[in-house]
């Protein structure tokens, strides 16, 4: 393909030409192979299995030539430095994390704006000075090693974080003294989905995996999770191993209870439902077994005269609160203390309090109960969106609790736990007049008649006339609620014009247990279905039409994105599966994949499995000699959460396939991972592609674009 360079005047003119009198890609060659998998006696080619190996010289010679088109070509979108600019504008405002006390000190984040990664400093209890204690942008210049989770000791005197190399979900531990931040230990290593949790200051809990071998660093072989306690001062060879889960797939992970009584050990053989165990290490410290299946999901707030509450969907789909003694754990001694209700309960302890965190048709309404389970007040939000951050320690006479909502930017508030008054600790000073723009509420009907919540978002007096850019995003798996949020490069899309639709479709957990099970295994295509229905009712209703209307979704999402491009390809004018899981068939074999087959199930496990998984994998859907939406595919070529391979062989398919004349390129984020720890250049530079690729392609100029002219 030439690179033409297109004076944004011309646009116009250029996007009025007719479809024959564009000009065809020629993407790069992908060679194929002729290995075939059998299922249940039905034979599946796997054409491009050697994009699998993302070290092999090939592979990297393949990413090399499609990043090159791509960035050549959103090189040459006419306006898309004015959309980078205006990005750049917008993130560049101090944002501040909400303190907490370790020790003599409270410890904060705070970002000048464009920095890379957030700066954690400290300032004295009686002082208004504050330092810089830990500077993650200093750990490399790129800012690709990232902070990946901080444990502080009992009395604050030690200081653990982990960090993430390139983005990967393997993490290294280093341990400081506070008082002069020197490093007191050795760097622990082989660690993964793991926090670091204190008993005192001697030492800490944490998660081992074994360290995978050359060339199976993607593989998925190493699926055992290990709890250790590393005491200081000793080698990590020397680490006791505290637990080993049974099997072969099964992940586990150890906290304390805030008192250190109770060591909470839960196992996980997926990504919904958890074994629960505890160690009384004030007693015998025998393991005791709370919960023995992975049927539910379970996790122990804090404990109450030597009892534990703990946060259970156990015989409550929307989950409720109960006392579990540990002497006598069986399920049916268990004694309600916030009992479910009609809405979804999230649940944290702070101050000797329970705070119930509901979601009433995806909004936030807290209410406070005492742990006898007495109901004190709700606490009053300063609008309808989402609340968190409701969690302390038991002595703690307040707290900070973070508000946002579509159209109101994240800020913090400090809430005094025995008068229940909340008043603004840090305002968001983003540059952005929620005056300008509204969101509404609606519920739609999917295709089996289920009604779905969605919200949309776009400045006021807009035109329904059809023709207003428009950005469908979800995700719909895995029990992951999406609440009303403020986004900083959402805030581009909606001053020039955009709309934003958000349905919260099933497989999330909006609406509890049995809404996140509709949307499972050989139910996912309600997932499919509720987004496309979501689609259809934004044309219905004059929000947009199939040339204005931009699906996108990310990892879980991504597979969201690839199922319905694959389905309804004339639905949307652009997509953009990011992180997708695009094989289905092949997704369990892959560092963390088999953990989510709770989900989705896998192609091992019968023959009407493996049919329904091949029914709608984005992957094997893509039909030869059809036009699909243009489509910009996003991976990351150290992503070992959702491998690139899935991202790497459905574009080559696609790019094979694609009978149309729109572009479908894949864009690969080099020495990144799956999303976590981005540095912030990094994210301004990948939106800027993203939302000049949608606007190039539905043929629309941003108003910030005719601004420059």
């Amino acid at each position: 393909m030439k690179n033409i360079l297109i004076p944004a005047g011309l646009l116009l003119l250029v996007f009025s030409c007719t479809t024959a009198e564009k000009e065809k890609f020629s993407y790069p060659e992908t060679s194929s192979v002729d290995t075939v998998d059998v299922y249940f006696g039905t034979s599946v080619p796997d054409p491009y299995r050697w994009l699998e190996d993302d070290n092999a010289d090939k592979t990297k010679e393949w990413v090399s030539s499609q990043n090159s088109l791509t960035f050549d070509y959103l090189g040459n979108i006419p306006f898309r430095e004015d959309i980078k600019k205006r990005l750049e504008e917008v993130y560049n405002y101090e944002r501040v994390t909400a303190p907490n006390k370790h020790g003599d000190y409270f410890y904060y984040y705070r970002n000048n704006g464009l920095q890379n990664q957030n700066v954690l400093y400290r300032r004295g209890v009686d002082s208004e000075v504050e330092e810089i204690f830990l500077d993650p942008n200093k750990f490399r210049e790129d800012g690709t090693i990232s902070l990946g989770g901080t444990g502080f000791s009992d009395d604050g005197s030690l200081f653990g974080f982990l960090i993430s190399e390139g983005g990967s979900d393997w993490r290294k531990a280093i341990i400081l003294n506070t008082n002069d931040k020197s490093q007191v230990d050795d760097t622990l290593r082989h660690i993964k989905f793991s926090g670091i949790s204190w008993l005192g200051n001697e030492g800490f809990f944490y998660t081992r995996y074994e360290e995978p071998k050359a060339g199976e660093e993607l593989s998925g072989l190493n699926t055992k999770g290990r709890v250790f306690y590393h005491k200081i001062g000793t080698p990590q060879s020397r680490d006791e191993m505290i637990f080993e889960p049974k099997g072969d797939k099964v992940g586990a992970g150890g906290y304390l209870t805030e008192n250190n009584r109770f060591l909470v050990i839960t196992t996980f053989a997926g990504t919904s439902g958890n074994q629960l165990f505890v160690r009384d290490l004030e007693g015998k410290n025998e393991l005791i077994t709370i919960v023995d299946d992975f049927d539910n999901d379970h996790n122990v707030l804090d404990t109450k005269e030597g009892k534990l509450l703990v946060y259970t969907n156990r015989e409550a789909p929307n989950y409720r609160v109960v006392e579990v003694d540990p002497s006598a754990p069986a399920h049916e001694n268990w004694k309600d203390i916030i009992p479910e209700n009609e809405n979804v309960l999230n649940a944290g302890t702070a101050g000797g309090f329970i705070f119930a965190n509901y979601l009433e048709d995806a909004k936030t309404v807290v209410k406070q109960f005492d742990y006898e389970g007495t109901f004190v007040r709700e606490v009053e939000l300063p609008d309808i969106g989402s609340a968190f951050g409701f969690a302390g320690l038991r002595d703690d006479t307040e707290l900070y609790y973070v508000f946002t909502s579509f159209t109101y930017p994240s800020s913090i508030f400090r809430y005094d736990i025995a008068t229940g008054t909340s008043e603004l600790h840090e305002r968001s000073k983003v540059d952005f007049n929620a005056e300008d723009y509204e969101t509404k509420q609606v519920f739609y009907n999917s295709k089996d008649g289920t009604r779905i919540p969605m919200f949309i978002v776009h400045k006021k007096g807009i035109e329904l006339n059809g023709k207003n850019p428009t950005w469908l995003y979800s995700y719909g798996g895995f029990n992951v609620s999406l609440r009303p949020s403020f986004s900083t490069s959402r805030i581009v899309w909606l001053e020039n014009g955009g709309i934003y639709a958000q349905p919260n479709i099933r497989g999330g957990g909006e609406y509890g247990k049995k809404w996140h099970e509709a949307g499972t295994k050989m139910q996912k295509q309600n997932v499919f279905d509720d987004f496309i229905a979501a689609g259809e009712y934004l044309i219905d209703n004059g929000y947009t039409s199939s040339d204005y209307l931009a699906i996108a979704g990310g990892s879980n999402g991504g597979l969201l994105v690839g199922a319905t491009m694959t389905q309804r390809p004339d639905l949307m004018k652009v997509a953009f599966p990011a992180v997708g899981v695009m094989d289905m068939l092949r997704y369990h074999k892959f560092t963390i994949g088999w953990a989510w087959a709770t989900d989705y199930g896998t192609s091992e496990d019968s023959k009407e499995m493996f049919e329904y998984l091949k029914g709608y994998s984005p992957l094997h859907n893509l039909r030869p000699e059809m036009s699909y939406p243009a489509t910009l595919v996003t991976t990351a070529d150290h992503d070992d959460r959702v491998v690139p391979a899935h991202s790497f062989k459905f574009a080559a398919t696609l790019q094979k396939n694609h009978a149309g004349d729109d572009p479908v390129l894949i864009r690969i984020e080099t020495n990144a991972g799956h999303g976590a720890g981005t540095p912030v250049s990094k994210t301004i530079e990948r939106q800027a592609d993203i939302y000049s690729f949608a606007w190039y392609n539905m043929g629309v100029i941003p108003p910030i674009a005719k601004k420059t002219q």
